[in-house]
């Protein structure tokens, strides 16, 4: 697969062996993650490359997994050369920023729905656009968990997002070893149709009552969902570039990338009780 030259010299460096606490071993040879950050709509600046030189979404998935010593990104902005039934053979992780249809062959999205992701140790990742992508393709959006339907917080906001699981690795890193349970952040705000409570876990959501403009419905922020021997994972902050800077942002994908890989357990059980809890909670603090 065709490269940018400055992410072969980043995958260069990139070393394989486990760390020492891991609680299993990298398999043979390391980890490998195809991040997509093609657009077919909106095209967002933390996926916009700029002189040659990835962009900053791509440059922190690569750095993350420099840092860890547990994986390899390869960044594409060319499905229809790249994400092919042969080529998903070789990766363990999907990850996408993406917008609007992309051009993948019904090959590609057969063998990635109905085989690839289901295979345990294989999982996909989705940050912010992620949800903004095939809209109308109910495979997509079913294992994804939801569709893009606005974003009423823009990005020049300050919003309060709360920690529901306080134990699992991708939203662990926001509670500050667990000394507390939201934190405030400024970034765009997407809200959600086609939301399925019944088969996703929500980790984060926005606290509607701390949020100067006051919706009457649930907002996830992070869930996860088991998929077949996969995983999903949905991220949906990563609008602004600076939120690609932020160490707890990173740590809170790396420890997804860990529970995908099942180096680390967290509980991706169903809670739709929570999502109408919060919906109700919404509902009131918006006068419903």
């Amino acid at each position: 697969m065709k490269r940018d030259s400055i992410a072969l010299f980043l995958l260069a460096m990139v070393s394989t062996p486990a760390l020492a606490d891991e609680p299993a071993k990298p398999k043979e040879g390391g980890y490998r993650i195809l991040m997509v950050t093609q657009s077919q709509g909106f095209k967002h600046g933390s996926v916009t490359r700029k002189e040659n030189q990835l962009a900053p979404a791509e440059r922190a998935v690569t750095e993350i997994g420099i840092k860890s010593n547990l994986f390899r990104t390869d960044c594409t902005q060319d499905v229809a050369k790249d994400f092919t039934k042969e080529n998903l053979k070789t990766y363990d992780i999907v990850f996408f920023y993406t917008t609007g249809d992309l051009p993948i062959s019904d090959e590609a999205k057969d063998y990635f729905f109905n085989e690839w992701l289901k295979q345990k140790g294989h999982g996909f990742i989705g940050a912010h656009s992620a949800a903004d992508t095939y809209h109308n393709y109910q495979p997509y959006w079913d294992m994804i968990g939801g569709t893009f339907d606005g974003h009423p917080w823009n990005s020049d906001q300050t919003v309060t997002i709360a920690v529901h699981d306080k134990n699992h690795p991708a939203s662990k890193p926001w509670t500050l070893d667990g000394k507390r349970d939201e934190f405030e952040i400024q970034d765009e705000i997407y809200q959600f149709k086609n939301w399925q409570p019944e088969k996703v876990r929500v980790l984060m959501s926005l606290n509607m009552a701390k949020t100067k403009l006051k919706k009457p419905r649930h907002v996830p922020i992070l869930w996860v969902k088991n998929y077949g021997d996969g995983k999903a994972m949905h991220m949906s902050l990563g609008h602004n570039e600076s939120v690609w800077e932020n160490e707890t942002y990173r740590a809170s994908l790396l420890g997804g990338i860990r529970w995908v890989l099942n180096l680390e357990p967290g509980d991706a059980t169903p809670n739709p009780d929570l999502s109408a809890e919060q919906e109700k909670k919404a509902k009131a603090d918006a006068g419903e």
